[in-house]
């Protein structure tokens, strides 16, 4: 099995993170991984925010669990207040893209996440594919939010990703072969 395998294979969702920041060549690895990612027609519709600046993270998260309080699924609620009341998990770094309303930039965005997502975990860093930091950039303040994190002009939220050092672990999910047909 060849060690990019193994990644894919391994990675999970992290919710745990430790407050240790994530070195400068960490960062620069993840950007340069995110936008080597493919996109239609070399299109690249993404801009890609790296926030590092814990009280906007935090900032963030606050405003995702006052919007998943106040919808009417308490059931949700009551299940990210037992994961510990947050949906960025204490991260020290969200990375997140935006898009422009070109054909297939929320395809092209996943790619570039997933990106993300497997260079972290072949450096030994846990990651978590966040979509719901949709809600603070739609909600009350989402205009002051999408000015904070540089989005240009036009471009909306279409993923994020949490990076960082693991404090709580798990085993990735169980694959699913019944998922799969094969057509020969």
């Amino acid at each position: 099995m060849t060690e990019t395998i193994k990644n894919i294979l391994d990675r999970n969702s992290c919710r745990g993170f430790s407050d240790v920041p994530l070195t400068d060549e960490q960062v620069k690895a993840l950007v340069e991984a995110a936008l080597a990612a493919p996109s239609g027609r070399n299109t690249q519709p993404w801009h890609l925010t790296v926030v590092t600046y814990k009280s906007l993270i935090d900032e963030m998260d606050k405003e995702c669990i006052e919007l998943i309080k106040a919808d009417e699924n308490q059931e949700y609620y009551n299940m990210i207040m037992q994961r510990g009341g947050k949906v960025l998990y204490n991260a020290p770094c969200c990375m997140v893209i935006s898009v422009n309303d070109s054909t297939w930039a929320q395809i092209d965005s996943g790619i570039m996440c997933q990106n993300i997502a497997i260079a972290a975990q072949s450096m030994g860093l846990g990651s978590c594919i966040i979509g719901m930091l949709k809600g603070a950039l739609v909600g009350p303040k989402s205009a002051e939010l999408k000015k904070r994190l540089q989005f240009p002009e036009g471009y909306e939220f279409a993923i994020a990703v949490i990076v960082g050092n693991v404090v709580k672990d798990k085993p990735p999910h169980e694959l699913d072969f019944n998922k799969v047909s094969y057509v020969s």
